[in-house]
């Protein structure tokens, strides 16, 4: 065939030169048009609502503003919303790094049907969540009978607000985790099973560093989406101004007192501080790339 074309004068390009070609051409037609449309969707959903935001609350005078975000019902909202979130992101950290191991290297009976109660959270509505955590642990709930006698008070108080943020924002690090767990090449866990390494070594020296990057990235979207987190909290945090009140809830309360440019005020807060943990696990994960490559 190829001197049949070179006869013809028309040779048979290479392989990899087909293949560049290919690429440069792309998959999808016309990449003007798909980039342009991608940028004005995200625009539109993402970009105009949080500029929206920001000219609300640029509307305020400076010394009203920080009047505003500094009042005290304000900060002890910011105290709870983020020590909250904080606990949350510590026990899926953990929990779902276990479950995310388990799911990868165990089969067992009723594997698959627990993988998929890991995505329930983003399938349920956040306000049923809310309900089925208060039924549950509520002093006259089906667990909370047995630990009110103890003392224990988990409905309307600071531990139902961690748990129902931590059932939210759960799948967030089981998902970014599982699949590099299942990408890992087995050949680095058997040389340092040649070598003599224990299992907590091989954890800790080769397994660990891998999945770090998607570790943290899971983390921080499951803190973020804690920040954020309102429909499964306010069933079961009590909102009590100054004690169970979160951020979400108060700023949605001054929007139904019609003080919007409040409103405003109050949502930027939370969002400059997921921005910044977003920005700090970026960095964070940009560092630890180029420690791997130096290495």
């Amino acid at each position: 065939m190829n001197e049949f074309a070179q006869t013809m004068g028309t040779a048979t390009p290479p392989a990899s030169r087909r293949r560049r070609g290919f690429l440069k051409r792309g998959v999808i037609p016309g990449f003007g048009l798909t980039f342009g449309l991608t940028l004005a969707y995200l625009a539109i959903i993402v970009l105009l609502p949080i500029l929206a935001l920001v000219l609300k609350a640029a509307s305020l005078t400076l010394a009203e503003y920080w009047a505003i975000v500094s009042s005290p019902r304000a900060v002890a909202t910011y105290r709870l919303t983020l020590s909250s979130a904080l606990h949350a992101t510590l026990m899926n950290a953990v929990i779902g790094l276990l479950l995310a191991w388990v799911l990868v290297n165990y089969d067992f009976p009723g594997r698959r049907l627990l993988d998929a109660l890991v995505d329930l959270p983003f399938a349920l509505p956040t306000a049923v969540a809310g309900i089925s955590l208060t039924a549950l642990l509520a002093p006259n709930g089906w667990l909370g009978q047995f630990l009110a006698p103890l003392g224990i008070k988990v409905a309307y108080a600071q531990p139902g607000i961690v748990i129902a943020m931590a059932f939210t924002s759960l799948p967030f690090v089981v998902r970014t985790v599982q699949p590099v767990l299942e990408d890992m090449e087995p050949e680095a866990e058997e040389a340092g099973i040649m070598l003599g390494a224990s299992d907590f070594q091989i954890f800790a020296r080769i397994i660990f560093p891998t999945i770090l990057p998607a570790f943290i990235a899971g983390c921080a979207l499951a803190f973020a989406r804690s920040l954020g987190e309102f429909g499964a909290v306010i069933f079961i945090a009590g909102n009590l101004p100054m004690q169970t009140e979160i951020t979400a809830l108060l700023t949605v309360i001054r929007v139904e007192e019609f003080d919007y440019a409040a409103a405003a005020a109050l949502a930027t807060v939370i969002l400059m501080a997921a921005f910044a943990m977003l920005f700090v696990v970026n960095g964070i994960q940009l560092w630890q790339l180029r420690y791997l490559r130096g290495n």
